[in-house]
């Protein structure tokens, strides 16, 4: 069993209900999913629609494989946009959706091992969050990630990540998110 699923079970869950006055568990937030993805518009500026023989999109994707452990999704763009020299149907970015227990493990390794390696950093946005209950962040380097050797990378490459909660508010999914150890800036 994952780390964060313990946490979560036997501290966050008991807080929780007592911040919210709720005896119900299935009213109180949890996480739905995690999605990770990359926009590779500097790939696709390179090359023409073979993006996927690209250096720097072979790359990206084998480093999103490594740190999520799942093989990501290609998206396609869904228009022309002949100022960006892009076509409908050009490989633009990549994502993967983590659900259950690698969601877990991912949300462990992102708040115990890649935040803390992230240069000049002082703590996540409070403000980050789509009014919804769901969190987004970006980081400008996939290397802060132990998994990624750092002497294998020949592009930098950043990348979003977006945590979904059943969350009703912003309130409530930052209660959440905190307690499970996201580090908010205050």
């Amino acid at each position: 069993m994952a780390r964060l699923v313990d946490k979560y079970r036997k501290q966050v869950l008991p807080e929780l209900k007592k911040e919210l006055k709720s005896e119900n568990p299935l009213a109180i937030p949890r996480l739905n999913k995690i999605v990770v993805s990359m926009g590779l518009g500097k790939a696709v500026a390179e090359s023409s629609s073979k993006a996927r023989e690209n250096k720097r999109f072979v790359e990206a994707l084998d480093a999103l494989t490594t740190i999520t452990g799942q093989k990501p999704l290609v998206t396609k763009a869904r228009t022309s946009v002949s100022n960006f020299k892009l076509r409908a149907g050009y490989d633009v970015g990549a994502k993967v959706t983590l659900r259950g227990a690698r969601m877990y493990e991912f949300l462990d390794r992102l708040i115990s091992l890649a935040i803390p390696r992230v240069r000049d950093f002082r703590g996540l946005n409070p403000g980050s969050f789509d009014g919804r209950g769901n969190y987004g962040m970006g980081l400008t380097e996939y290397g802060v990630f132990p998994e990624i050797n750092p002497d294998k990378v020949n592009f930098q490459q950043g990348m979003n990540i977006t945590i979904c909660t059943s969350a009703k508010n912003d309130a409530d999914a930052r209660k959440l998110l905190a307690m499970m150890g996201m580090p908010f800036r205050t």
